[in-house]
């Protein structure tokens, strides 16, 4: 007996010390990974630390799961620490209480790819996002609670808001996402930009935003909590500038740091609308003001934009690329020379931050427009920012005893005060001339077949529709479950009299509350119309008919195009037909209003409910006449996919408006007919002054987007799927698919350039200035530099693509150019006489080199 008590006393101590060693072991290591993230008045604070801190967005659902280790690694790779994404509440919760984390909507698996690539995360919850993503990322089921009332002081919104924003921080604290648990997320926020629209909401609004604030900090992260543009923030949130500029931001407490948390690297595009463009020396500008006038956090939005699929973008309008002129395009490419050159300023600084974050700037007058700001650490660390505001003139100062050229609308960055390392208008980086894509030269025959189709019945054709008096609001009776309402009447004009005056023809007039419609007379289209901005979203249809006496169907089809995603009470602007629905110019110039009449109404189309979006059907009829420029048609056939691994866009310049699934994966709205203005492009932009949305435009006259991304992981070799729904009419038969072509890499670098960054810490130490240089890389893997098209030294003019010699120029400039780079994936040249021998002794010169890489 007594050595069984023995034993089991042994046992037991074997037991406490192996759980003990354990517990220390997991102690240990959890110690060592766990961050503690707090703020003071400069910075954000990691481990007690301030921290210098580059952040983007980048949305997981507007990309692919095998799309994001590579969007994170070039992330990375261009000098971001942070990465920025929303929380979608519609994707998580479609319906109430039933909940997706799978595949695009798996946050979890992103926020952990971040972390395993050594970035930090914010994790915008809000859960209102705006984004131009479809109803802000509320889901509509949302709209029908009883009493509701969005985003303001609302017992049922802020119980579900509550109650969705609690599930997101417990699946985080699950997980050990937060860094308070050795996560990578080191800041949430909660409501988005309500600052902009709250005058809206009156009185509830300040104790609607005092209780988010509340109910976040309650929840107990670990990490703090921002509110963007939100001047009233009650401590201890942080509240954070959005914008395309924000070095005038000062939060609203001196115990809060100066926080960026949108800056916009272009804008969205419409449908209808000219594409944007942000030029990289004014996003580089606004990004070196910020951090020279005392900001420590800045965040790129969009890093990546990605691609709206499915049904996803808000607006309306809101085409289904989300490129956003992004320093990563909409393919998952880097975008030269913006996403180089920006990673060149992230270097430059970082080189400041020791005494960025040691204190506050002093800042000095040099003059009309001209300014320095400079960082000194008590140890005598010293780092100046010297700014040129003016939009017209160059100008040359003197700081410090030396003298500086600040070209307009740029800042110079000095991380000892006395070297200059970059200038925000001096772009060294190499730049694509065919970063978009094209069409494939094997495209013609990638569709292994031919093609079928199917009708989509005109009107009523589900036997669920709904018979009421009146005309109905859209989105209260669709639920948003489809973009497509059918209005029906079949009515009878009593007596046997013509309609018509001799010569006329009747009119059919329709208002509608937006965004589109298609009238069909006696299952005839008759007419379409459509709205014109989100803004301008309704629209009157007024279109000529042919009746004759008797008996009449009419048609409607109203759709939607994306709902409100912005403003003060977005949740309630409605769509679709409300009245009056008209016939004009009857005998006798009578008019009939049809709007109380007994309507019938379809939600959604037959095909959506046959499950014709994948393929799978038997209905689809094959002969050889197939049916062109008609609406209201499902296409389908099978196709190969492109040859390579190059990023695949389909080419629908020859259909009308409608979507597009590729094996039963919708890859989004399509409406290349939708033409933007003829105004507002321009073929040059000047980057100097501030930047609004409209400022550098192109593709005016031309549809707003031809090109659609297909997710090379949604391919197989061959033997794919592709459906198109074709609303008023397209040729199917003419579409292609594009890749992107290996294009040339330019670059163009002058004597008075600032030498590479990565010289500058041996420079320092060694006491030499290296000389400007170019550089030049292949963006894929397996390509190297194959031919020089063009290389000058001296005084070359025109652009990318264009290159022209001057007067002044080396006559060995292209050999020596070639023999630095053929055969090389990269290769890099000093731009100086040492290099090329002087060609014009006292003139300012430059070196333009146009390479291809294959």
């Amino acid at each position: 007996m007594m050595k069984k008590v023995v034993i089991i006393v042994v046992l037991m101590l074997l037991s406490i010390i192996i759980t003990t060693t354990l517990s220390m072991s997991v102690s240990s290591t959890t110690t060592d990974t766990v961050a503690a993230v707090t703020y003071d008045e400069r910075a954000l604070l990691i481990n007690g630390k301030r921290r210098v801190l580059i952040s983007g967005s980048i949305h997981y659902p507007r990309s692919t799961p095998e799309m994001w280790p590579d969007l994170i690694q070039k992330s990375k790779e261009g000098g971001l620490d942070v990465i920025e994404t929303y929380v979608f509440w519609n994707l998580h919760e479609p319906v109430r209480n039933q909940f997706d984390f799978q595949g695009r909507s798996d946050l979890v698996k992103f926020i952990k790819l971040v972390g395993e690539a050594g970035l930090y995360l914010h994790l915008r919850i809000g859960p209102y996002v705006c984004a131009e993503w479809n109803y802000g990322g509320f889901p509509l089921w949302l709209h029908f609670i009883p009493g509701i009332q969005f985003r303001t002081d609302n017992q049922p919104f802020k119980m579900e808001m509550q109650r969705f924003t609690t599930k997101i921080v417990q699946l985080m604290k699950q997980e050990k996402l937060y860094a308070s648990q050795g996560g990578p997320i080191i800041l949430s926020q909660i409501e988005n930009e309500y600052g902009n629209i709250q005058s809206g909401y009156g009185s509830a609004a300040k104790s609607y935003i005092n209780w988010s604030a509340s109910m976040a900090t309650s929840l107990d992260t670990g990490v703090p909590w921002v509110m963007c543009q939100q001047a009233d923030a009650p401590d201890p949130i942080i509240n954070t500038c959005n914008g395309f500029y924000c070095d005038q931001f000062t939060p609203n407490s001196n115990k809060k740091p100066k926080m960026w948390t949108e800056n916009w690297s272009g804008w969205f595009l419409s449908f209808g609308g000219a594409v944007p463009h942000r030029p990289v020396e004014d996003l580089a500008f606004a990004v070196a003001r910020f951090f020279q006038r005392g900001g420590t956090f800045q965040n790129y939005y969009m890093y990546h934009g990605g691609t709206n699929f499915g049904r996803s973008t808000g607006g309306p309008f809101i085409a289904t690329s989300y490129d956003y002129d992004a320093p990563i395009d909409e393919y998952g490419l880097v975008r030269q020379p913006k996403w180089g050159h920006l990673k060149d300023l992230h270097k430059a600084i970082k080189l400041c931050e020791e005494a960025l974050i040691a204190t506050d700037p002093t800042s000095t007058s040099l003059g009309s427009n001209l300014e320095a700001h400079v960082y000194k650490t008590n140890s005598g660390v010293c780092a100046a920012f010297l700014a040129n505001v003016g939009t017209q003139s160059d100008a040359t100062v003197s700081f410090n005893g030396n003298s500086y050229h600040l070209p307009a609308w740029s800042v110079s960055i000095l991380p000892d005060c006395k070297t200059v390392v970059f200038n925000t208008a001096k772009v060294v980086n190499a730049k694509l001339t065919s970063h978009s894509l094209e069409e494939t030269s094997d495209s013609s025959g990638a569709f292994s077949s031919g093609w079928s189709w199917v009708d989509e019945p005109v009107g009523i054709s589900k036997s669920n529709a709904i018979t009421k008096p009146g005309l109905l609001e859209q989105i209260n009776t669709t639920a948003d479950v489809s973009d497509y309402l059918w209005y029906s009447l079949s009515t009878q004009i009593q007596g046997t009299e013509p309609f018509l005056k001799e010569g006329t023809k009747p009119v059919i007039h329709v208002e509608s509350l937006g965004h589109a419609l298609h009238a069909f007379i006696n299952g005839k289209l008759a007419g379409s119309a459509t709205g014109e901005s989100s803004s301008k979203r309704s629209l009157t249809l007024e279109t000529p008919v042919t009746l004759a006496p008797g008996k009449f169907t009419i048609d409607l089809m109203s759709l939607t195009v994306g709902l409100q995603n912005y403003g003060a009470f977005f949740d309630t602007v409605g769509a679709g037909i409300t009245g009056p629905v008209k016939l004009k110019g009857l005998q006798n110039g009578s008019t009939i209003d049809l709007s109380s009449y007994q309507w019938t109404y379809q939600i959604g189309l037959k095909g959506e409910d046959s499950g014709l979006s994948d393929g799978s059907s038997t209905q689809w009829i094959v002969l050889p006449s197939l049916p062109k420029k008609q609406p209201l048609k499902w296409y389908k056939t099978t196709f190969d996919a492109p040859r390579g691994n190059d990023p695949i866009a389909l080419d629908l310049t020859t259909m009308g408006k409608g979507e597009a699934w590729v094996n039963g994966q919708s890859i989004g709205r399509y409406w290349p007919t939708y033409i933007s203005p003829q105004s507002g492009c321009t073929e040059s932009c000047n980057y100097k002054g501030s930047y609004s949305s409209t400022k550098c435009q192109t593709n005016c006259g031309k549809s707003s987007q031809t090109l659609y991304h297909i997710p090379r992981s949604w391919v197989k070799p061959s033997g794919n799927v592709l459906v198109l729904f074709e609303e008023i009419g397209g040729d199917p038969t003419q579409i292609s698919f594009a890749t992107r072509s290996a294009g040339s890499l330019c670059s163009h670098v002058s004597e008075s350039h600032p030498p590479p960054l990565y010289t500058w810490e041996s420079d320092v130490k060694l006491g030499r200035r290296s000389e400007p240089t170019i550089t030049l890389e292949c963006s894929s893997p397996d390509q190297v530099i194959s031919s020089i098209k063009f290389a000058s030294f001296g005084t070359p003019r025109g652009t990318c693509g264009s290159f022209k010699h001057g007067r002044c120029n080396s006559l060995s400039a292209h050999s020596i150019v070639q023999e630095a780079c053929i055969g090389s994936k990269s290769c890099s040249v000093r731009v100086s006489n040492s290099t090329f021998g002087d060609p014009c002794n006292g003139v300012p010169k430059s070196l333009a080199v146009e390479a291809i890489c294959t």
